[in-house]
């Protein structure tokens, strides 16, 4: 992931925004206990980006990758609408409790801009049925330039969505986030479909660390710089899903890229290992080679 990169990552203050009071109320409606889904991932499993994480002589990258992780942060279906065969394949390939979290397709969010995408958004659903309990929450990432004038086409396709998949979205356009009034009209629509809130965690890009959680559950895009901060910050994110976790935290949904994605594999076996002693969990950890 390049979105949010710097030349200089050591200069930018990485320090987490405190937990918005939304955060607080939202989560306060839950029981506070240990978490009940807890999947941290990659974003690909392309063996080219992975480099160094796949054992010599691997045939099948997927099914290699579903050995070591519990889910994958799903962005190939972003490039194209994929048929349910694919979908299919992929499934029987994920064994034992894994789950896929597939991004909505650029036609839908990029090239139509959500206007009048309600038969593509029915047939890329369709799709991904066979995936079954395998699926797990998709998500939609918004251009850079859909901003706020664009609301009422959010809410008709938050409206249309179907409420059994979940559904996260990423908002890009700083206008989000600068203006209150947009904010504050985002997040109570949001809370209304019952739509994650996604927290993208780049060098470049601190206002969308908006650490304002609409549902029960963190989906964080975590984008390393390749830099020895990249730890110290997944410390700092221990920290705060243990504070959420006491809010009342249900899910997390961790998702780890790099500048370069080779290092990922790395960073996401660190963080698991950490998680793990935190939080009394028996994730597995995957095996690194380097």
């Amino acid at each position: 992931m390049k979105f949010g990169k710097v030349d200089n990552p050591g200069d930018i203050d990485f320090t987490l925004p405190p937990t918005h009071k939304q955060t607080k109320e939202v989560l306060k409606k839950f029981k506070k206990s240990e978490f009940t889904d807890v999947r941290v991932g990659c974003a690909k499993w392309n063996r080219t980006d992975l480099k160094n994480f796949y054992p010599r002589g691997t045939k099948d990258e997927l099914q290699y990758y579903c050995t070591q992780f519990n889910s994958i942060e799903l962005n190939a279906s972003f490039y194209r609408m994929f048929p349910e065969e694919q979908f299919a394949k992929w499934e029987e390939k994920a064994e034992g409790d894994f789950k896929f979290f597939p991004k909505v397709p650029r036609i839908i969010s990029h090239i139509k801009r959500l206007n009048e995408t309600e038969r593509l958004t029915d047939d890329y659903v369709t799709n991904l049925l066979p995936l079954k309990e395998k699926l797990g929450m998709c998500f939609l990432q918004l251009r850079d330039d859909f901003g706020p004038k664009n609301m009422e086409r959010v809410e008709s396709f938050f409206k249309h969505w179907p409420k059994e998949i979940p559904l996260s979205a990423e908002f890009r356009h700083a206008d989000w986030y600068k203006d209150e009034k947009a904010t504050g009209e985002l997040n109570e629509l949001m809370k209304e479909y019952n739509i994650t809130h996604i927290i993208t965690e780049s060098a470049g890009r601190r206002d969308l660390l908006h650490m304002r959680l609409t549902t029960d559950s963190a989906f964080i895009r975590y984008n390393g710089a390749n830099h020895k901060t990249d730890y110290t910050r997944l410390d700092d994110w221990l920290d705060r899903l243990e504070e959420w976790c006491k809010l009342g935290l249900k899910n997390v949904y961790f998702f780890v890229h790099q500048n370069v994605e080779e290092a990922s594999p790395l960073l996401s076996a660190y963080f698991i290992e950490k998680f793990n002693k935190r939080f009394n969990t028996d994730l597995l950890i995957p095996k690194t080679l380097n």
